[in-house]
């Protein structure tokens, strides 16, 4: 990957911008690829978009979302302890002794998940997993007073920034979904940024609220009004211990972005990416999709008068934990297939399956 890429990729995993509370974030990846779009916009959801050749008839929309899980404070108690709830859906057992930071209109604060020590619980207790609601974070506050000068009901929680980079590509933080399918649709436009001419306009979209039922897609696409749409996102990887490759398939970090079949695709650009990953020599994984898909694709497909939709996924070790981890060739690779599909289209290409 080359270096400003990298740089662009730490930078937007660093953020902290759990569901509703994405403005770091969009900064960060607006102010980005601004360098390669005609226009870049944010609308009034919190959607940041990038346009290039927009004057074109045909429009295809790109989408990845920015958003992550994360918390809410829902209470503060006289002790100074922040009780939360649940931004998206995380998994509760993952989180006793994590890092987190308050975000708040003076600044981030630093804050960990508490709970009471194995060696002061039930024997019985200690075999389930702690409910968030059973949770809560420590800000190092003397009382509810002293904790209420920092924070407040309302603020949001995110996991804190831990980017490593672990052996033969691979990379792990949080926030992976859905930052990198952010980062593959501003890659995009870099790509195509250098190619003389384009038969279509594209419209990259860094998407909200995903986590929380796809609404930027949504508000986003019936804006557009887009004719083509691909949605990027991140897919179960099947190459850790006990997963069931009967349900999710076989899916290896590294070995390409994960291309999908079934009725959230369309059959005619579901077909493209194929043809193109072959004849581009780019490699690629493929995984079926027997319904709508928990992805921006799901909701895409049926904007408006409806789109010819497709997913490209990348593989996602741990997720909804802290350390998701991928691999930079995957992204790379997505990047590059999305390009050159989108080449591919022309002014009068059908798209209606036949």
């Amino acid at each position: 990957m080359q270096k400003e890429s990298k740089t662009f990729l730490r930078n937007l995993l660093t953020q902290c911008g759990p569901s509703g509370f994405e403005e770091d974030t969009q900064t960060c990846w607006s102010k980005r690829t601004a360098r390669y779009a005609d226009r870049v916009e944010r609308d009034v959801h919190g959607n940041a978009i990038a346009a290039l050749n927009p004057e074109a008839e045909r429009r295809v929309i790109i989408t990845g979302h920015c958003d992550e899980i994360g918390f809410i404070i829902t209470h503060i108690s006289d002790e100074g302890f922040l009780h939360i709830a649940s931004i998206g859906g995380i998994d509760d057992g993952v989180l006793p002794g994590t890092q987190v930071k308050i975000l708040t209109k003076k600044g981030h604060i630093d804050g960990i998940i508490g709970k009471k020590p194995i060696h002061l619980m039930e024997p019985e207790d200690r075999k389930k997993t702690t409910k968030v609601k059973e949770l809560w974070v420590d800000i190092g506050a003397k009382d509810r007073k002293d904790a209420l000068k920092l924070v407040g009901l309302g603020n949001a929680i995110a996991f804190a920034p831990n980017y490593l980079e672990l052996k033969n590509g691979v990379f792990s933080s949080k926030g992976c979904d859905d930052k990198v399918g952010s980062f593959v649709v501003s890659e995009v436009i870099r790509i195509l940024s250098k190619k003389p001419k384009l038969d279509v306009g594209v419209w990259s979209v860094s998407t909200v609220q995903e986590e929380v039922g796809l609404r930027g897609a949504r508000t986003s696409a019936f804006g557009i009004n887009p004719e083509i749409a691909i949605a990027v996102d991140v897919g179960f990887a099947s190459d850790t211990p006990g997963i069931d490759k009967r349900v999710v398939g076989e899916v290896a970090l590294g070995k390409g972005p994960i291309l999908h079949a079934g009725p959230n695709i369309n059959r005619v650009l579901g077909k493209l990416l194929e043809t193109t990953a072959r004849k581009k020599k780019i490699k690629y994984q493929f995984s079926s999709e027997p319904g709508a898909t928990g992805t921006d694709a799901n909701v895409l497909q049926i904007t408006r008068q409806g789109t010819a939709a497709a997913l490209v996924s990348i593989p996602n070790r741990y997720m909804h934990t802290m350390v998701e981890t991928c691999s930079f060739s995957d992204l790379e690779n997505s990047a590059r297939l999305i390009a050159e599909t989108i080449l591919a289209i022309t002014p009068r290409m059908s798209f209606i399956p036949k």
